[in-house]
């Protein structure tokens, strides 16, 4: 027997396994292929941002014509917008309830997304509360995050002013199931 003949052999029955390996393996996958329509979960979440947007041209022309009205009016409307606010109680057992767990007070860290390092950064930005939190816009969040380095680059802020303010108006079963729906506070 000749070994240089044996040696061949060693070689070509692994390649003609995988080569024949790979055609049928491409051959079944390509007899597998199906294709996903996903249509209608596009539409129902166009649908749902259309939603959110008209949400969001309202809140706007409530403040701009409450700016407007506080530039008519002057001190007077300005104060009573101001006065007609009145400071929501926390309700902890409600928010205990909800969230599975206890809450403490304006902690930011309960807004999904928001970290014990974050959470310094708005505190020694002066934003100490989540009435206050929810009064400030995306872009000053995002300065605020900016303010901390590029660690930060990762972090959305798009839904905490959101969620703050159901926090601040004790919506804790809407803010549980928001969280729930989302993951890390993106959709």
């Amino acid at each position: 027997m000749d070994f240089s003949t044996m040696n061949i052999w060693c070689w070509l029955i692994p390649l003609l396994v995988g080569v024949l390996c790979a055609i049928f393996g491409y051959l079944l996958g390509k007899g597998n292929s199906t294709t996903i329509d996903n249509s209608a979960d596009l539409k129902l979440l166009q649908d749902k941002n259309a939603k959110l947007q008209a949400d969001l041209d309202a809140c706007k022309g409530k403040l701009t014509a409450g700016a407007a009205m506080a530039g008519v009016g002057g001190a007077v409307a300005a104060a009573a917008l101001t006065t007609n606010e009145k400071a929501i109680p926390f309700d902890a057992a409600a928010a205990k309830a909800a969230m599975g767990k206890v809450i403490k007070k304006d902690d930011l860290k309960v807004v999904e997304g928001i970290g014990p390092k974050i959470s310094g950064m708005f505190i020694d930005a002066g934003i100490k509360t989540w009435k206050a939190l929810s009064e400030t816009s995306v872009s000053d969040c995002q300065k605020v995050l900016d303010g901390g380095g590029d660690r930060y680059k990762i972090h959305d802020p798009a839904s905490w002013p959101m969620q703050a303010k159901m926090c601040y108006e004790n919506k804790w079963k809407e803010l549980a199931k928001w969280q729930d729906e989302h993951d890390h506070g993106k959709l």
